[in-house]
């Protein structure tokens, strides 16, 4: 599954396997190999980590403080820090709403916004989904309406993910209805301790809170946080969600889930009958191809937007993939296990990695659905690639 590398590459890839030896705390790679989530506290902590070394914003330019690593640099860091078990940098941050305002807001919104988030300042959130528009995101019905030098906002989003340790959502609202829907979405920053914003939690399917939905009752917003036009979010959101999507495939976190899965095999195996352990092996075979070739797309995508453009329907491509070998490993890490992977357990029992597998299995069950379902990824594919 690997490709070659240069020797200036390779020496790269041992100094960041060097740096996260020093410094990623043990604690903070337990938490991740066992399919946990680190707290606020936790993951500040382990920005100002990268923050201090100069690679919290990896992705981002030299102009605006990032690191300028070209595709090859980027996916080795990214894959180290998955091997490491590393803790993922946020990604509303640096990966969803920094390129967004990089490309299409202010200067004076990227010389306020972007150092924010390098110091920890702004925990941002995404306000995208509604109750009666998720895939279908043109149907949002959340209202900005202009009044002086502020815009009111009324409605609702939900699965706003870790909305609960944000102190700043990025939300689309609609500023128009004539035309298409697309037509009258705008994309406006929002400050969450506005007056008029109300958060409620939702637990999820293995009981853990990492999603909520939130309320806005006449939250009044200064103009001067909409990002570009108004009435130009649709295509600011499309932009914003081919981040999103390339990031879901996951590549370095299958192969180390992957690696994970197959030292569980080898161990569980010697106690499986002939059929069932024939049956895994060729399981096991089918999803490390699928990610081999998924390793090989990812690079082609990263190869071209190097020079600064960003993903087109390759991302989906990715994301359709991605979630789905994710989930593949997921299941197969619960099948190999068998009766330890039950769905409570109290404890770190079981070999590393797999403490909480029905947890995270079930917990997975949302990547081929957030980030645009993977159906409507394939309409995307089907008009944007093979023009129908």
């Amino acid at each position: 599954m690997d490709m070659s590398f240069s020797d200036e590459e390779e020496q790269f890839r041992m100094q960041v396997r060097d740096f996260l030896a020093q410094n990623l705390p043990a604690e903070y790679a337990r938490i991740v190999a066992n399919g946990g989530y680190l707290n606020k506290e936790q993951l500040l902590d382990w920005h100002a980590i990268l923050h201090r070394q100069g690679w919290l914003a990896y992705n981002w330019p030299t102009a605006f403080g990032g690191t300028g690593w070209g595709p090859v640099k980027t996916h080795i860091f990214d894959e180290e820090m998955a091997r490491a078990d590393a803790p993922k940098v946020l990604a509303f941050n640096f990966k969803m709403l920094a390129p967004v305002l990089m490309k299409f807001g202010s200067k004076e919104q990227c010389d306020y916004w972007l150092p924010r988030m390098l110091d920890g300042t702004d925990w941002w959130c995404q306000g995208y989904s509604e109750p009666g528009a998720g895939s279908d995101l043109a149907s949002i019905r959340t209202t900005a309406i202009r009044d002086g030098d502020d815009y009111i906002v009324n409605g609702q989003k939900t699965w706003t993910t870790l909305g609960q340790y944000a102190n700043m959502v990025f939300c689309l609202v609609r500023t128009s209805t004539e035309g298409k829907p697309q037509s009258g979405i705008s994309f406006l920053l929002i400050d969450m301790a506005t007056p008029g914003i109300e958060m409620r939690p939702i637990r999820t399917i293995d009981g853990g809170y990492e999603i909520n939905e939130v309320f806005f009752t006449d939250v009044r917003v200064p103009a001067s946080n909409l990002v570009g036009q108004e009435n130009e979010g649709w295509t600011y959101a499309k932009y914003l969600l081919t981040y999103e999507r390339t990031g879901i495939a996951m590549v370095g976190a299958s192969k180390k889930k992957l690696s994970r899965l197959k030292d569980l095999f080898a161990e569980k195996s010697r106690s499986m009958g002939a059929h069932e352990k024939l049956l895994l092996a060729a399981r096991i075979a089918r999803v490390e191809i699928d990610l081999a070739n998924m390793h090989t797309t990812n690079l082609r995508v990263l190869a071209s937007v190097a020079g600064g453009g960003a993903p087109g329907a390759e991302s989906s491509m990715l994301k359709i993939l991605g979630s789905e070998i994710h989930q593949e490993l997921d299941s197969l890490i619960r099948r190999t296990l068998g009766r330890g992977a039950q769905a409570i357990v109290t404890g770190e029992q079981g070999p590393a990695g797999t403490a909480h597998a029905a947890g995270v299995y079930f917990n997975n069950r949302k990547l081929s659905i957030y980030g645009g379902s993977n159906e409507i990824q394939k309409n995307i594919i089907s008009k944007m690639i093979l023009g129908l």
